[in-house]
């Protein structure tokens, strides 16, 4: 059994990126995320149906900007629409470890080993082998875990890491973006689907 508990708290929404872009900006605006709050509430800048539903996605999109440095949030509000999926990217995989272990162990051994597509299946066999490690997970009953894919396939292909036709898509790392993540961790650059001799040539 592992003690690093896995959050499985993603089951609606997506990668939230014209949003994230959106709280991004108000952050550097207001100076904090309380402010933001404020502002998103009284204009209702999500777009929410119910106070309640705002709330819900405003912590979700929250949580996951809060694991990027002000460096890395000021370059979401500036960076291409790419680069800014692959920094949303990045946030989940931060957010959720369940996440980051299928980008590494699924995502980009694929990619490494020249298997194309992503499949239904690759999920299933991956949330099979960390239900061993992980008893949180066998709590989670098939619709849930059905719509845990889901959201986690949806999100790979508006980060524009998985084509409609759920194949691989290499991720076209700047050389901007790239040293902002080594200068963060380094580990998380395995969090994209590249190859080894590409990241060496970065690194140049």
């Amino acid at each position: 059994m592992s003690d690093d508990k896995y959050i499985m708290s993603f089951t609606s929404g997506s990668l939230f990126h014209r949003e994230s872009v959106k709280l991004a900006g108000l952050y550097f605006d207001h100076g904090d995320w309380n402010s933001v709050r404020d502002r998103v509430v009284a204009d209702n800048l999500l777009q929410a149906r119910t106070l309640n539903s705002l709330n819900r996605v405003y912590r979700e999109i929250v949580s996951r900007l809060k694991t990027l440095s002000s460096t890395e949030l000021r370059f979401l509000v500036s960076g291409t629409h790419q680069e800014q999926g692959y920094i949303l990217w990045l946030a989940v995989c931060r957010r959720y470890k369940f996440i980051s272990d299928f980008a590494v162990e699924v995502l980009r051994e694929g990619f490494i080993t020249l298997k194309s597509s992503l499949t239904y299946e690759d999920f299933d066999s991956f949330f099979n082998r960390k239900s061993e490690w992980h008893l949180e997970l066998d709590g989670i009953t098939p619709a849930t875990r059905g719509k845990l894919r889901q959201v986690l396939f949806r999100i790979l292909r508006e980060a524009d890491l998985l084509t409609a036709n759920n194949i691989i898509n290499a991720a076209m790392l700047t050389s901007k973006l790239f040293e902002l993540i080594q200068h963060g961790n380094r580990e998380d650059v395995l969090y994209f689907p590249v190859f080894e001799s590409d990241v060496k040539g970065m690194k140049k």
